[in-house]
C-alpha cells in the first residue's frame, strides 16, 4: 500500500522541523502567531525566520516571575533594557541585552561605548513611547534604527535565549546569536 505525502516518515525536504525544550511553554513559529507580537516586532521579525513565540500570563511577564513560573532557567532568559545617555543635549538611546542573571555596566562600559558623559536606564513612559512597545516586554527587534544593540558576550554564547515580544502577554525564543543579525548591534562584555 502506498502512503500518501502526508503519512512519509522523515522531515519534509527544504524544511528542517524543529522541536523546542525550553520551560514549559507551548511554542509556535513567529510566522503562525503574529497577533502574540507587537507591531513594531512583527514588522522586523523576518531577520529571525527561526524566531518563536508562546503566550504568558501578562502578569509574570517580569523575570523574577516569568523563569520559575515556567521553568525557563534563568541562564536562558536575555533581558533587554533601554538606556540613554546625553551628550552635547542630545539623547543617545541603546538596547542593552544581558542574561538574567547579570547585571549591565550602565556607567562603566556602556556609557563609554555610547560617548556620553552620563548614562541611566530610560524612564519607563520614555521607553514604551519610543519603541512601540510595553513595559516588561521591550525587545531589541523592532527597535528605532538609530539604536544601537548591545549584547552582552554571555548572551551570544548562551545558545537560545528567551527575550520579550513587544508585549507582556507573550515571549520569543531565538538562536542568540541571531541578535547579532540586527542593525546596529554589536557583542561586547557588558556585564558588571
Amino acid at each position: 500500500m502506498r502512503r500518501s505525502f502526508l503519512e512519509r516518515p522523515g522531515p519534509i525536504r527544504g524544511y528542517a522541523a524543529r522541536v523546542t525544550n525550553v520551560g514549559t511553554l507551548t511554542w509556535k513559529p513567529v510566522q503562525e502567531a503574529s497577533d502574540l507580537l507587537a507591531s513594531p516586532v512583527a514588522k522586523a521579525v523576518a531577520i529571525i525566520p527561526s524566531a518563536q513565540v508562546a503566550e504568558i500570563d501578562p502578569d509574570l511577564a517580569d523575570t523574577a516571575a516569568f523563569c520559575p513560573a515556567y521553568h525557563v532557567p534563568a541562564q536562558q532568559s536575555a533581558n533587554c533594557v533601554v538606556v540613554v545617555g546625553r551628550r552635547g543635549g542630545q539623547a543617545r538611546y541603546a538596547a542593552v541585552m544581558v542574561l538574567a542573571t547579570m547585571r549591565a555596566d550602565v556607567n562603566g562600559v556602556i556609557r563609554r561605548e555610547l560617548d556620553v558623559r552620563k548614562c541611566s536606564f530610560a524612564p519607563m513612559e520614555e521607553a514604551v513611547a519610543l519603541t512601540g512597545m510595553e513595559y516588561g516586554g521591550i525587545t531589541p527587534i523592532g527597535l528605532p534604527s538609530d539604536w544601537e544593540i548591545l549584547v552582552d558576550k554571555a548572551v551570544v554564547a548562551a545558545g537560545e535565549v528567551v527575550v520579550g515580544s513587544g508585549l507582556r502577554r507573550s515571549k520569543m525564543l531565538l538562536p542568540a546569536t541571531a541578535l547579532l543579525d540586527l542593525p546596529s548591534a554589536r557583542r561586547l562584555s557588558l556585564a558588571a
